[in-house]
């Protein structure tokens, strides 16, 4: 019995292997089984701490009922719709992509849409979102719209979305304080000055967190995290601190490191609700931005990243890329069904192509270690907003290298550019630095005389933030 093993065991892993290489077109691609595993680990390390922040974003957030969310909750709906999101892109699209709640999507679900209604309205928007970009991608609608948006609008709300980002890292760790009344409207810390320790862990994190990016340490902002999460527990037990200056997490040891997910949040959503709580123009716009924002991230994340693996042909164009947008936008669906913000492609994934990673191989690798983390729950709840939002900065400011893409010397580009990245964290709205760049273009434009330069869709989103802006003074008149 022993010898016929020994005898078959060969065949065994050989028939494996031909079925992987069948599935995945692992020699075609110049990949082996090993490679993949390998990506599919490295890119995994490199985006676990999206389960530890995203949750805390969310959580820090309450909805028009003054609602907040649960963190296990969270963290179980964040990483269950990574996990699915990334085994179907994999399956499906066959590239070594991993998807996971967006940066650019969650602060528009939690400062945008949730101020406005409630928290499963929010996240029928969310799904909603998903089911528009689907239909964008399999009707052929998305190439339309790229077209339809100026360049430099494109990269410049990509810096917006960094810095708003940045600035939501900085108030959340008590760096940026709201000012006094006679002073200005921000200051360093609450009055001028840096107070507390739990400034001192976002300083540690943040420079630690610098420090082995630069570096390129594998999984730096997650090692990053894990260690200022570990100073903030050794703090808050040796010093005395008022547990209100942590915000949403107090950090102490967990008692324990496993947990049953709990998904509390699954499948509890209101599609259509919003546009009844907070109006149809409102939600309009919101909906708008969503989908404006996760379009476009993903479309620069996939080309990218895939242009680096060598997927793409002479032309520039990717065999597929139909099937690997719309699992882009069936992610959405899955991130608000999930009760979390919707799933898009990170860029992420591009530490585990040049650990040679070219297969939907690594996807499902990745993904499927996503879907073990819902079982370590408990530590999520560990981490304060402290020790994660030094990840909120470094990723702002990957975002803003974008910029350079601009060109300044071009005015009639630059001021609507300058606009839309300004307006987003000086207003803490993404909506509103989206609005303020289209409208200013198409008032440019116009002023110049080169009306055939604006796409007649650019003039009716221009409409549609002209009545954004303008919805208090409408109400009235409606009113009256």
């Amino acid at each position: 019995m022993t010898e016929v093993q020994t005898r078959t065991s060969p065949a065994a892993t050989t028939a494996k292997r031909s079925a992987l290489d069948r599935i995945f077109r692992l020699s075609a691609r110049g990949s082996t089984v090993t490679r993949e595993i390998r990506g599919g680990i490295t890119t995994f390390v490199a985006m676990a701490y999206v389960i530890l922040l995203v949750p805390l974003i969310l959580a820090g957030a309450t909805d028009i009922d003054g609602k907040h969310l649960s963190i296990a909750q969270l963290t179980t709906a964040t990483a269950f719709s990574a996990g699915l999101s990334t085994v179907l892109m994999g399956l499906v699209g066959n590239v070594p992509l991993a998807l996971a709640a967006g940066l650019g999507v969650v602060p528009v679900v939690a400062f945008q849409a949730a101020p406005h209604m409630t928290w499963p309205q929010t996240m029928g928007l969310v799904l909603l979102m998903g089911v528009i970009i689907v239909i964008l991608a399999a009707t052929g609608l998305r190439t339309m719209i790229i077209n339809a948006i100026p360049l430099a609008l494109k990269n410049a709300i990509g810096v917006g979305i960094g810095m708003f980002i940045a600035m939501i890292g900085l108030v959340s760790a008590g760096v940026v304080g709201h000012g006094s009344a006679s002073g200005p409207p921000v200051s360093l810390g609450p009055d001028g000055h840096l107070q507390g320790w739990p400034v001192v862990v976002f300083g540690v994190g943040l420079l630690l967190m610098i420090a082995l990016y630069i570096r390129k340490v594998p999984g730096a902002i997650l090692i990053s995290i894990a260690v200022a999460t570990v100073l903030a527990v050794v703090i808050n037990a040796v010093a005395t601190i008022d547990p209100k200056s942590w915000g949403t997490v107090v950090p102490k040891a967990p008692s324990r490191l496993f947990a049953a997910p709990d998904f509390g949040l699954m499948l509890h959503v209101d599609p259509f609700g919003g546009f009844v709580r907070a109006g149809a123009l409102t939600a309009g716009v919101v909906l708008f931005t969503l989908v404006l924002t996760g379009f476009f991230d993903a479309m620069g994340t996939v080309f990218g990243v895939c242009d680096e693996a060598g997927l793409l042909d002479e032309k520039g164009t990717m065999p597929g890329v139909g099937r690997v947008l719309t699992m882009d936008g069936l992610a959405q669906i899955i991130g608000g069904a999930s009760g979390g913000a919707g799933s898009t492609v990170y860029v992420e994934s591009a530490t585990g192509v040049g650990e040679g990673a070219r297969t939907g191989l690594t996807s499902l690798v990745s993904g499927g270690l996503f879907c073990l983390a819902i079982f370590f729950t408990p530590i999520a709840g560990v981490v304060p907003i402290q020790a994660a939002s030094p990840a909120l900065v470094l990723v702002g400011a990957l975002m803003m290298t974008q910029a350079r893409k601009i060109d300044w010397s071009d005015m009639e580009v630059a001021v609507p550019a300058f606009l839309t990245i300004v307006a987003m964290p000086f207003t803490y709205s993404i909506t509103n630095g989206v609005g303020a760049g289209l409208i200013s273009y198409t008032v440019i434009k116009a002023a110049r005389g080169r009306f055939r330069e604006i796409h007649w869709l650019v003039w009716v989103v221009s409409a549609i933030f002209a009545c954004y802006f303008a919805i208090s003074g409408i109400e009235v008149l409606l009113r009256g």
